[in-house]
Order: structure tokens, then C-alpha cells, then sequence
């Protein structure tokens, strides 16, 4: 299991994954990123891609999708918080899935 991360160790995690912001607080505290996309269906193909990352790393964001753009948040719920997963599984999504973005 998982254990919760303290505000100072979550301030460092977060300094490494430009673009990222603290969202919500207490039990709904999350990490969250918004990608532009030129349409609907680049950003729907972003959420794919993003599904397939939480796959194998079997922790699983909610994403938001819209016309123009897809917004990742990880959140570890057994924490009710962040954890060092949420990190872990944000930068597994930078490093995958960056190069996609660029050719989208």
C-alpha cells in the first residue's frame, strides 16, 4: 500500500514535471495537466494513449476530454491524497508520451 506524501515532498516531486499544477485539497488534492490539441479527435487519441500508460503502471487518471484539449489528474484514492505513484505516473506519462504530442 501506498502512504501519503507530505506537503514538502510534493512541493520537490512537483518542481521535476513542468506543466503540472496542484489541484483541489484534503482528500481531493491532485497533480494536473492540460494538453492543448488542435481538434476533438487528437485530443481523444491523447486520452487513449494515456489510458494505455495507466494500464501498465495499473494506476488510472482521471481525464477530462474536450473539444481542443485533455486534462490529466492523478490522485492516489487509498491515501485519500497524493502519493509517490501519482509522480511516479506522471513522469512514465512525460517520457511516453511527449514525443506523441509533438507529431499530434
Amino acid at each position: 500500500m501506498s502512504l501519503p506524501m507530505q506537503p514538502t515532498q510534493i512541493v520537490t516531486a512537483l518542481s521535476s514535471l513542468p506543466g503540472w499544477v496542484l489541484s483541489g485539497d484534503g482528500p481531493s488534492l491532485c497533480i494536473e495537466k492540460t494538453w492543448p490539441f488542435k481538434d476533438f479527435a487528437a485530443a481523444m487519441g491523447f486520452a487513449n494513449a494515456v489510458s494505455w500508460v495507466a494500464e501498465q503502471l495499473n494506476h488510472h487518471p482521471e481525464l477530462k476530454v474536450d473539444s481542443k484539449a485533455c486534462t490529466v489528474r492523478w490522485q492516489t484514492h487509498d491515501v485519500q491524497g497524493l502519493s509517490v505513484l501519482d509522480f511516479q505516473a506522471a513522469q512514465a506519462l512525460e517520457a511516453q508520451l511527449f514525443p506523441l504530442k509533438q507529431s499530434v
